[in-house]
């Protein structure tokens, strides 16, 4: 509930600047779809990782006491006093490295799904004040569906990021080399789901909708045009009336 909550308000603080683009995935589909120029990717995917990372360091800082009480002043990944789970994902011991990968795919790929119909106007869009609320609603619904198998990431900087930060903080290279060097599945996986989410959502909903409607420009020349035909009806109903009295 608190990590939707922060994607609402992080939504809110900058929607007016980037159009509120927080994760990687989103936005290179968003870039396929032409909807945001190829130049911003890169920048946009820096400063996504940046901000996952700052916010890791944060976290660590606000609840020092409580990682070092809980771990015994052991970061480790194993075991049930791990604590690096706080910051990054990682897998349960059922998973396989393919049915990782499926999973954040499938996730990511709903995501796109979702967030792609809030602005159809040919369907039935939401609201534009309203985006961030729902889009948080969203990430809700597939963290607590989704999040069994391998914590559903469905962000590779909100991974990513935090990886880095407990590389750097003391958990050491183990962040990157447990579970068969499990870290690529959510950096990878998320950036192929939300493209085939993408083009999901255009063959099966947006190709199917049906066309907007008419400029305004043309209904108002049509307005212009009938006006233009009234005076010679009602020439045509004087010629007939005078027509009548002789």
């Amino acid at each position: 509930m608190a990590f939707s909550v922060g994607v609402m308000s992080a939504m809110y603080l900058t929607k007016g600047i980037t159009g509120a683009h927080l994760n990687p995935a989103v936005t290179l589909s968003f870039c396929v779809l032409g909807q945001v120029p190829w130049g911003r990717l890169v920048p946009y995917f820096l400063s996504q990782l940046l901000g996952a990372y700052m916010a890791s360091g944060l976290v660590y800082l606000v609840y020092y006491d409580a990682i070092m009480d809980f771990s015994g002043g052991v970061l480790t990944v194993y075991g049930p006093n791990e604590t690096a789970s706080i910051f990054a994902t990682y897998p349960s011991e059922y998973m396989s490295l393919g049915g990782s990968f499926l999973d954040q795919v499938v996730g990511t790929g709903m995501l796109m799904l979702c967030i792609l119909c809030l602005g159809e106007k040919r369907n039935t869009p939401a609201p534009s004040e309203l985006i961030p609320p729902i889009v948080a609603v969203i990430v809700l619904g597939i963290s607590m569906s989704m999040s069994a198998n391998c914590g559903a990431a469905i962000n590779p900087a909100r991974d990513l990021g935090p990886r880095l930060f407990t590389l750097t903080a003391g958990w050491g290279t183990e962040v990157f080399t447990c579970y068969n060097y499990w870290f690529w599945i959510p950096l990878v996986a998320p950036l192929i789901g939300g493209v085939i989410g993408t083009f999901m959502y255009l063959i099966f909903i947006h190709w199917h909708l049906p066309d907007p409607d008419p400029p305004e420009s043309l209904s108002n020349l049509s307005t212009i045009s009938d006006k233009i035909k009234q005076p010679n009806n009602m020439w045509d109903n004087e010629v007939e009336i005078k027509a009548a009295y002789l």
